[in-house]
């Protein structure tokens, strides 16, 4: 009696749910949230890529600039979807001046456009929120996997022959590269890693898919990583039988 009641840790960010973004936009609106930094952090990798009147899909945009950003640049045929319909309220109401920047609520995992419907997808850290839950990154989970595969594969179909798809992400290449390199999505597989330059600074990586050019053998290994089966957990230890003393001592607690 008299003892505080201990508040019960917080629950992580279910970062998986809609529940949880569309509480998150209209809270924040359209005010800009950048996951990975602005647009110019990775424009020198970036706009290589891209031609002006490439037909771009953003994927998962949320609350970031990109999109506006992108068509400042000139490159003004943008499509950007998010599966918040909060979110794509309040960024179609923002930049409603921008008639090139069209928006949709739509599942990253089922695309309802059409084959070969884009010259470029582009995505910032959205591919990231599939595998935030995961415990073990050198063994994802099937059920995480699966659902890295059907959006990959929704990308790959929306994308026409010879277009990209460029991801920005934290993902480092020994995790990340097995889910992008497999042969099924019909693209080949390069990387480079961005940052300030900064000997602190957090590097990131753009990895970019060509669609209709082959896998590198070294790249086709590693997608086949994927499919080996998980190993077994090893079983706990059995506990060690108390000693005298041990069992005197548990007694007095008692």
């Amino acid at each position: 009696a008299g003892m505080e009641r201990r508040r019960a840790p917080a629950a992580p960010p279910r970062y998986g749910r809609r529940r949880f973004w569309d509480e998150l936009y209209r809270r924040e609106g359209a005010e800009t949230r950048e996951w990975l930094g602005g647009l110019s952090r990775f424009l020198p990798q970036l706009e290589p890529e891209l031609r002006p009147g490439d037909r771009i899909l953003v994927l998962g945009c949320g609350n970031s600039a990109l999109s506006h950003d992108l068509h400042e640049l000139g490159y003004t045929d943008v499509t950007s979807i998010d599966f918040s319909a909060a979110c794509i309220a309040a960024m179609r109401a923002r930049y409603a001046h921008c008639p090139g920047l069209r928006w949709a609520v739509m599942d990253i995992r089922a695309l309802a456009f059409p084959d070969a419907s884009f010259d470029v997808v582009l995505e910032k850290g959205t591919l990231d929120v599939l595998l935030v839950e995961e415990t073990d990154p050198w063994h994802v989970s099937p059920q995480a996997a699966a659902a890295m595969r059907r959006v990959l594969a929704e990308v790959s179909r929306v994308l026409r022959p010879g277009g990209c798809f460029i991801s920005i992400t934290f993902a480092q290449p020994h995790f990340r590269k097995p889910h992008y390199a497999q042969e099924a999505f019909g693209w080949s597989l390069r990387h480079a890693a961005c940052g300030d330059g900064d000997a602190g600074a957090f590097h990131y990586f753009l990895y970019v898919m060509r669609k209709g050019q082959p896998l590198e053998p070294r790249d086709v290994a590693l997608g086949r990583r994927l499919h080996q089966p998980r190993p077994a957990p090893a079983p706990p230890p059995a506990p060690a039988p108390p000693d005298d003393d041990e069992d005197y001592l548990l007694a007095i607690q008692l």
